[in-house]
């Protein structure tokens, strides 16, 4: 027995629950349902972040209280999750007493500790992401922050400065001696460098608004919105019982998205060991994963909430929604949400393989066993073959899911179901019967074993399709407790012979081509006329072909319009179905790592290309490859494609730029 405790964000309050918000709770969820499963006491967090400039703007602006705006939106959230048959144990608000009073706290003891000091802060800030931006962070022209597209304002105030760069060794320790503190490895990466490019101190307070959670004995301050929203991990657990879910016995582990990894990663642990934390009181791993588009889009605001998720599970159950969002994402890498993809894997993987399993055993069982659980008789290389290989799925499956690779899991599981269809199309029950009665029994009492454990191994990512699948076979829901493993490891054991089975009815009733046009024709956001022509407009026009022979003089304003920067390879993965294209992540000195896809596949492996630096275009315009495959650049490079070298520079760091 172990204890687990997993936390989603806090979701801001100028939003309202989305599929993006939908995703990462969804997976909180499963994941608590598994280590549930194996019988670790587990603890899940989730929430709203309320305080900042932009709430308190906000609320101005459609004439409430800023709590009062609060909490009508953080009801929303608060309601939307168990909708998705999401158990949170709390929903933790940042205007929660507790919290505030555990926040107010841990200033006091970092400031003990002498990491905090006032002082003055000017800078560019950019009220979306509630940070300041440096000059090199900001699209031109009209300083505009590079991932709200609009003006950052010019702040000059009085400040509580942290002292980040203090902590600057110690978090680096952290990371040689804890490499899977951060994972996926790409994203350690990202930190790694970032860090080691060296920390400044970060500004702590606020003097420009009031909507936020005083400084002690400072009040004309209020406390940095991300002090306030990252203390909220150990704020929700108190001072109690629950704080055995903090202990260095228990794994915490933070589900984040990319955009605010450096929070989660470099502010929070340093507030922590400035506060007096020891190492192994740290959170044990911070997971970030990618971003969704939505049927190859970019998940704008419109588009976003245009895509209702609990629209989506009114229509076709929650557990369908949570399956998509688990199955067809690859956890911790971009991907993209596509509504007829969901159809189609409705169909094929939970109609026509799993539900068409249930239905055809039990159909059997009534016509061949008057509608009994079979005896199971003696086993021939038919069943051995499948037990092996159902042994072999499961222990796939557990350490998927040990592993945060929920997608790997269920693809595990479903292969299980896969396998069974097969068997049940070699052994033909309903021909064996009318010459061996026995064997074609064994033959339902097979396929029975494996829809039991089938029907445990589904219950994290499908809790509800579980009990109904349970039901069928005459089952008990599952049931956890701490310190007993329900999760199947192999076949055998779970049903009486004799035992009554209930009547066969649809899993998960099909849809035909015509039902399935209309389905979409409800699903499908209807986004707005004129955010499809400004994407389209921004889209970039395929690049004349170069002349042959000499190139046109150009003059210096010409070469000076050109931004090019020094980068270093990130990270670097084939493009599937693209023989020639491999996506990076180059690091430019920028908030975050840019996204350039490129022709480099015939010249280099994608594990060659790691670590290197490049000569990147850091102004071309973007162009789109399709399926949300975005480009923010371009790498200088020479030689036919097959032979390609790559421009490069000694020694300057990311950033640095040409001229």
């Amino acid at each position: 027995m172990g204890r687990f405790y997993v936390t989603t964000p806090i979701y801001y309050v100028n939003d309202v629950p989305h599929l993006g918000t939908a995703y990462t709770t969804v997976v909180a969820d499963a994941l608590r349902r598994f280590h549930l499963a194996i019988g670790d006491e587990t603890f899940m967090l989730t929430g709203t972040d309320e305080h900042g400039q932009k709430i308190e703007r906000q609320a101005r602006e459609e004439g409430l209280a800023p709590k009062e705006f609060c909490d009508r939106i953080s009801e929303r959230f608060k309601d939307a999750w168990p909708k998705l048959d999401v158990a949170y144990d709390r929903f933790i608000r940042t205007t929660d007493p507790d919290h505030e009073a555990f926040v107010k706290d841990l200033w006091e003891k970092i400031a003990k500790n002498g990491d905090l000091y006032l002082g003055h802060y000017e800078d560019w800030y950019c009220v979306g992401c509630e940070a300041f931006k440096t000059e090199k962070e900001l699209a031109q022209p009209g300083n505009l922050c590079p991932i709200h597209k609009k003006p950052v304002e010019r702040v000059k105030e009085e400040t509580y400065f942290f002292k980040l760069s203090r902590w600057e060794k110690p978090l680096l320790e952290l990371y040689a001696k804890r490499p899977g503190f951060i994972q996926p490895e790409t994203r350690r990466n990202e930190v790694l460098s970032f860090v080691q490019s060296g920390l400044k101190d970060l500004s702590c307070s606020r003097t420009s608004f009031t909507w936020g959670i005083p400084v002690p004995n400072d009040p004309k301050h209020v406390m940095y919105v991300w002090f306030d929203a990252l203390s909220n991990y150990r704020s929700a657990l108190g001072a109690g019982d629950l704080a055995r879910f903090w202990a260095p016995s228990a794994k915490v582990l933070h589900l984040v998205g990319k955009d605010i990894l450096r929070f989660h990663t470099v502010f929070w642990p340093a507030f922590l060991l400035s506060a007096g934390y020891k190492e192994e009181e740290l959170p044990d791993a911070v997971f970030a994963h990618g971003f969704l588009t939505i049927d190859g889009q970019k998940m704008g605001k419109s588009l976003r909430n245009a895509v209702d998720p609990l629209k989506i599970a009114a229509e076709l159950g929650p557990d369908v929604l949570r399956y998509q969002l688990l199955r067809a994402i690859a956890f911790g890498q971009d991907g993209d949400f596509d509504h007829a993809a969901l159809v189609e894997r409705y169909n094929a993987d939970l109609g026509k393989n799993l539900g068409n399993l249930l239905s055809r055993t039990l159909g059997l069982c009534a016509k061949l066993n008057d509608g009994r659980v079979p005896a199971m008789g003696p086993k021939t290389g038919l069943e051995e073959d499948l037990f092996a290989r159902t042994k072999e799925l499961l222990a796939s499956a557990r350490a998927a899911w040990l592993g945060l690779e929920p997608h790997r899991a269920l693809e595990a599981t479903w292969a299980i179901s896969a396998a069974a269809n097969q068997y049940v199309d070699r052994a033909a029950p309903w021909a064996a019967v009318k010459t061996d009665p026995a064997r074609a029994h064994t033959h339902l009492a097979t396929l029975l074993e494996v829809l039991a454990v089938l029907s445990a191994a589904i219950w994290p990512a499908m809790p509800r399709k579980s009990d109904a699948m349970r039901a069928q076979l005459g089952l008990e829901p599952l049931r956890t407790a701490i310190g007993t493993d329900v999760f199947p490891t192999a076949m055998g054991g779970a049903l009486t012979a004799g035992a009554p089975l209930a009547p066969a009815g649809p899993l998960f009733p099909t849809y035909d081509e015509k039902a399935e046009k209309e389905l979409l024709a409800r699903l499908v956001p209807k986004v707005e006329e004129k955010e499809t022509k400004v994407e389209t407009t921004n889209a970039p026009a395929p690049a004349p072909a170069a002349p042959e022979g000499a190139s046109a003089a150009i003059t210096y304003d010409d070469f000076a319009k050109v931004d090019l920067r020094v980068g270093v390879v990130l990270t670097c993965e084939k493009v599937p179905k693209k023989d020639k294209l491999l996506r990076l992540t180059v690091d430019l000195g920028e908030a975050e790592p840019r996204q350039i896809v490129a022709g480099l596949a015939l010249s280099f492996t994608a594990e060659a290309l790691v670590g290197r630096k490049v000569v990147v275009v850091a102004n071309l315009a973007p162009r789109d490859f399709g399926k949300g495959l975005v480009s923010h650049g371009m790498l200088l490079a020479s030689g036919p494609s097959e032979a390609l070298q790559l421009a490069t520079v000694v020694d300057a760091p990311p950033g640095a730029r040409l001229k």
